[in-house]
């Protein structure tokens, strides 16, 4: 629909929207310009061209071209070419599970991952050392068990990646009351769940 021909309730939905994506941007990992871009082309049935961004979020156009750059590179947003036209417009990913297993798996990249690498560090300070006392003994094992939780936990995030989205929205759900089960009767189920093989890896 063209801009000039939406009703005031759409521009204030728009307008709020927009905002409360911003807001939302240190939640992301990212910054509250890129996140209000996003926003904006998400809200926008039609791609949009960098003027129409500026003009839209009173941003400069190195901002806007930055952040264009960023939502790129996260594969968030996408950019159009329309025969006779010399401007680059983008449009947003829309379906939203695609958009959170995006930001999932690029903060996962971006700070899951380093952590794991830092603290892989810290053990070869002990390491290096040869011999230890009881305490560095047990403080280098509180590191490996903390490396052993985000080895764990970027396993299970890339197994559970490809299966978040709408067609597997059923499974998903009873995943997450079989959760909740287990929340609600607390202290009558063991608190891990014994399965058939473990290859330790």
């Amino acid at each position: 629909m063209s801009q000039d021909k939406r009703s005031e309730q759409h521009e204030q939905a728009l307008e709020q929207f927009v905002l409360l994506w911003g807001e939302m941007a240190s939640a992301w990992g990212i910054n509250k310009t890129m996140a209000q871009i996003h926003a904006l082309l998400y809200a926008e049935a039609d791609p949009l061209d960098t003027d129409t961004i500026m003009a839209q979020l009173d941003i400069s156009r190195g901002n806007a071209n930055m952040n264009l750059r960023n939502l790129l590179n996260w594969q968030l947003i996408h950019k159009v070419h329309f025969k006779g036209k010399r401007k680059d417009f983008y449009t947003a990913e829309k379906d939203v599970w695609n958009i959170v297993s995006t930001i999932v798996r690029e903060r996962q990249q971006r700070e899951v991952a380093p952590i794991r690498q830092n603290l892989q560090e810290c053990i070869a300070v002990f390491e290096a050392e040869g011999a230890q006392t009881d305490e560095e003994k047990e403080f280098k094992e509180r590191i490996e068990n903390f490396m052993t939780f985000l080895e764990m936990f970027e396993r299970f995030t890339e197994a559970l990646l490809p299966y978040i989205n709408k067609n597997n929205l059923k499974f998903l759900k009873q995943l997450v009351k079989l959760a909740e089960l287990k929340e609600s009767m607390k202290g009558k189920l063991p608190d891990t769940i014994k399965l058939p093989v473990d290859d330790d890896k």
